[in-house]
């Protein structure tokens, strides 16, 4: 499959081979043990180690990451059991993990963890390939591009070369791009991470998480930490998702476009300032966007002159669901501020786009902002 088109993939990813009669797509196998006589050699054993069902998902993203390739995916019960795994399976007492500063919210979390068990934690900005100050004797670094909420994107090839050069384990998440606009593994890295209750799933109904590696030996410590920890998916959420795959590139092809032309439309717009979009020519991280991306994702941010401002777009807007999540086919749009947390002004806007026709979504977009302005 590796010289496919990206549709083909999707669509065909992770099917069995076809037998008479059965569906090209087995149902989820509910299962909390299985038949198992005499030595327990053999692929399913028990609920919490293997499930057919999540077989077919993990090789459908496995082929998504890697067209053509030989890699493991692991799939998790949320994209954040599936970071987790990652930073603490590879991290030890007396080891160096560097994180990004203005990653996903909860990253802090993890950090406080890892410091906990007596890992240092460095910390720096996604932009400007920034982390390469603090990377000295790393035992792993964190990338996230591009970045939650900022849209920041570095440049992952120079990152993950001087990081292997210093003998450094790479981790990327790739929530945001998914693997049909970026493909971590391609770029040298060691994990690709991402939340697939995001862009992967795409319907605002699955929580999930995947990690996928080329090394086995790293492979197996991701699973077995799944194993430890039980972060293990339902068997419902892992048909679910692969069902929903089909569909990848029908919905990030709509989305994407799409967001461009909101942000084209957004830097019209005199009182909307700071509006970030990596497939943005003039946007900052289009210069890295653009040689290591294939689609640029469906988030917009953007900045309203205030907190109040902002609330009052929100509430305007009717075709925008006022939510904290992106990737999904029904738009949604919050004012990130008032979780706290990340570095953003009060009137800061995380726009995800969904899969509304361009022109209705950017009509309610131009209509919510001016309510707002009138109001204000």
């Amino acid at each position: 499959m590796s010289t496919m088109g990206d549709g083909t993939r999707a669509v065909r990813a992770g099917l069995p081979e076809p037998e008479q009669f059965e569906p090209t797509l087995p149902g989820p196998v509910f299962a909390a043990h299985f038949h198992l006589s005499g030595e327990p050699a053999g692929p399913y054993t028990y609920g919490r180690d293997t499930n057919p069902t999540w077989t077919h998902l993990e090789r459908a993203i496995g082929e998504l990451e890697a067209p053509g390739e030989q890699v493991e995916t692991t799939v998790f019960a949320s994209g954040m059991a599936a970071i987790s795994a990652v930073l603490l399976s590879q991290a030890r007492t007396g080891d160096v993990v560097v994180l990004p500063d203005d990653g996903y919210q909860a990253l802090p979390l993890v950090r406080e963890q890892l410091e906990a068990y007596g890992v240092e934690v460095r910390t720096a900005p996604t932009g400007g390939d920034a982390q390469l100050a603090v990377l000295e004797g790393a035992r792993l670094l964190w990338i996230e591009t591009p970045s939650n909420p900022g849209l920041d994107v570095c440049d992952v090839r120079r990152l993950v070369g001087a990081a292997h050069a210093a003998g450094t384990l790479v981790a990327v998440d790739n929530t945001l791009a998914t693997p049909l606009g970026q493909r971590p593994l391609e770029l040298g890295a060691d994990f690709s991470v991402a939340s697939d209750t995001k862009g992967m799933t795409g319907h605002g109904d699955i929580l999930l998480g995947h990690v996928t590696c080329r090394d086995p030996e790293l492979a197996a410590g991701v699973r077995r930490w799944r194993k430890v920890v039980g972060a293990i998916p339902g068997p419902m959420e892992a048909w679910l998702a692969h069902r929903s795959l089909a569909t990848l590139e029908l919905r990030l092809d709509r989305q994407c476009a799409t967001a461009l032309t909101l942000a084209e439309a957004l830097g019209r717009r005199e009182e909307v300032t700071g509006v970030r979009y990596p497939g943005l020519p003039t946007d900052p991280s289009y210069p890295n966007a653009v040689r290591q991306m294939r689609r640029f994702g469906s988030v917009v941010s953007f900045v309203l002159p205030d907190r109040e401002r902002a609330e009052c777009f929100l509430t305007e807007l009717r075709l925008v669901d006022d939510a904290t999540s992106f990737g999904g086919v029904r738009s949604t749009a919050e004012r990130r501020a008032r979780w706290g947390g990340d570095a953003v002004p009060e009137g800061f806007i995380r726009f995800s786009v969904g899969a509304e026709s361009p022109d209705d979504l950017v009509a309610d977009v131009e209509r919510a902002l001016d309510a707002a302005l009138r109001k204000s």
